[in-house]
């Protein structure tokens, strides 16, 4: 088992939708943008080196969880954040200025890693699954075809997260997971895509608010544990 910093920001007394995830990712990107690729996990030139596959999963991620707008950030990103809560004084967004007059920072050290028990979680915004290519795959299935491919997915998407935090299963151990989710249409880049509510039981630890699948860092796939 593995032990990660994680910190979140809340600005509780701004209201958004969870749509708004995005906007908050353009915002602190742009407005931080000098101290860090972290921020907008876009690594150009020379300053990717040999990081580019070390922040393939975003090491801060943008959420609106109960209409709250939340930053999250693991490991660097935690550290950068807690550099930068200061800093923040107010947020831009849909045209509008916000004052920020309450904040709250929570800085935890989680365990993280395949466990000896099963541990259930739900999700707090969708889980996008599908890409391009399984979708297709994914239509034709019948419902049986369909748990597996989600289940393949699921695991991969763990598998991606523990990789990202320089996290490395050893030969002896796999990832389980079993899904009980729910279909549901969502608009993503002005796309209608289908993505997933529900929840899913891993033998794997894994941290609160933390994003799992695609788009993590727009706020999809955000995961809390139910005890």
């Amino acid at each position: 088992m593995n032990s990660i910093h994680t910190v979140n920001i809340q600005f509780p007394e701004i209201t958004l939708a969870t749509r708004d995830a995005h906007k908050l990712r353009g915002y602190f990107g742009h407005m931080f943008e000098e101290y860090s690729p972290l921020l907008h996990n876009h690594l150009e030139g020379s300053h990717s080196g040999d990081k580019k596959l070390r922040y393939d999963y975003p090491l801060v991620q943008y959420k609106v969880l109960d209409q709250v707008p939340t930053l999250v950030g693991l490991e660097d990103g935690a550290r950068l954040l807690i550099e930068l809560f200061l800093k923040i004084k107010e947020l831009h967004l849909r045209g509008q200025t916000f004052p920020i007059l309450s904040k709250n920072i929570r800085s935890q050290t989680y365990d993280i890693g395949v466990g000896e028990e099963l541990y259930q979680y739900r999700f707090l915004t969708l889980w996008m699954a599908l890409n391009q290519n399984n979708f297709k795959r994914y239509q034709q299935a019948d419902k049986a075809e369909k748990r597996n491919i989600l289940q393949r997915i699921g695991i991969g998407n763990i598998l991606s997260l523990l990789k990202g935090l320089n996290i490395y299963l050893s030969e002896e151990e796999r990832i389980l997971i079993k899904l009980n989710l729910n279909p549901k249409s969502t608009k993503f880049k002005d796309q209608n895509m289908l993505a997933f509510e529900g929840s899913f039981t891993t033998n794997v630890l894994l941290p609160d608010s933390i994003g799992i699948g695609k788009a993590v860092s727009r706020g999809f796939g955000s995961i809390k544990r139910i005890d």
